[in-house]
């Protein structure tokens, strides 16, 4: 595997460091498994999909763009509530 040289501020670097050495691993390797671990928008929208149609299939929800959007806001809600 090729290394590269990413930019980035020195506060942000001192940082994961940090994080990487209480977790026992070098920065490297913290950056590495952080990169294997986190979805692109486009495997989270798959990941989504599947899961909507595992639950249709299992029992029946399938729910309308406007039930997901008043969801999603009730969700959105909730989480601000709780990080208060």
């Amino acid at each position: 595997m090729a290394d590269a040289n990413i930019r980035i501020p020195a506060e942000a670097r001192d940082r994961l460091a940090e994080v990487a050495a209480a977790e026992g691993m070098s920065l490297r390797a913290y950056l590495a498994r952080l990169a294997a671990s986190v979805l692109t928008p486009a495997e989270r929208a798959e990941q989504a999909e599947r899961a909507r149609r595992l639950l249709q299939e299992w029992n029946g929800y399938d729910p309308t763009p406007e039930e997901e959007a008043r969801l999603d806001s009730e969700l959105d809600r909730r989480l601000a509530e709780a990080s208060r």
